[in-house]
């Protein structure tokens, strides 16, 4: 995932998905659609309170030959707790955004905005689950002050019965021939946003 050669044949595959689209948008999109799968499984262990190390070198990842992540675990155990585990996040944000952004021309600010919304979802998605979203927006904000200050802060938002990520960034799905804009888009009015989103939750 730091190979520049590698990332360029994603790049292509991500075009043969998503259309002609600027490099720059592709490269959001294959972050945005990586970042949360190269997430979920550490971020669960995490929640659960048997961590595992999210390190790039500890990370077995399963790709379809078109390209597309469908799976990444790690089966190494990590000590340390939250601190350890953001420490070694923030060297896997800090490494892929650089190559994303060297690559595609997206800009780091951006790439690194995708990444707390991955981390976001992924801690709602495993306090649903468990019945304790209290907990899980906890943790959100101690995973984050872990990685550091390039990482920006997990927002969350109440709408209507439903607690959802107030997202830090677009995924610049819309920029391409296939995409539509999403309904939790932060490129919308809020109001617009929230009837999207209730009609979609129901």
């Amino acid at each position: 995932m730091v190979d520049h050669q590698w990332l360029r044949a994603q790049l292509d595959l991500a075009r043969r998905l998503y259309g002609q689209a600027p490099e720059r948008v592709l490269g959001t999109v294959w972050w945005y659609s990586v970042s949360s799968v190269l997430l979920a499984q550490p971020l669960e262990r995490l929640f659960n309170g048997v961590p595992v190390d999210p390190s790039l070198e500890a990370m077995t990842l399963r790709i379809l030959p078109d390209g597309r992540f469908v799976e990444a675990s790690s089966h190494r155990p990590l000590a340390g707790g939250v601190g350890e585990f953001g420490r070694r996040l923030h060297a896997v944000f800090g490494a892929v955004t650089k190559t994303v952004a060297a690559v595609s021309g997206a800009g780091e600010p951006a790439l690194w905005a995708i990444a707390t919304d991955s981390v976001a979802n992924r801690l709602l998605s495993a306090g649903q689950a468990a019945a304790d979203q209290e907990r899980a927006v906890r943790l959100a904000a101690e995973v984050a002050e872990a990685v550091g200050p390039e990482l920006p802060r997990p927002r969350f938002a109440e709408v209507g019965p439903h607690l959802v990520v107030r997202r830090a960034s677009c995924c610049l799905i819309d920029r391409t021939p296939v995409g539509t804009t999403c309904a939790s888009c932060p490129n919308q009015h809020p109001d617009e946003r929230a009837r999207r989103i209730r009609r979609l939750l129901g």
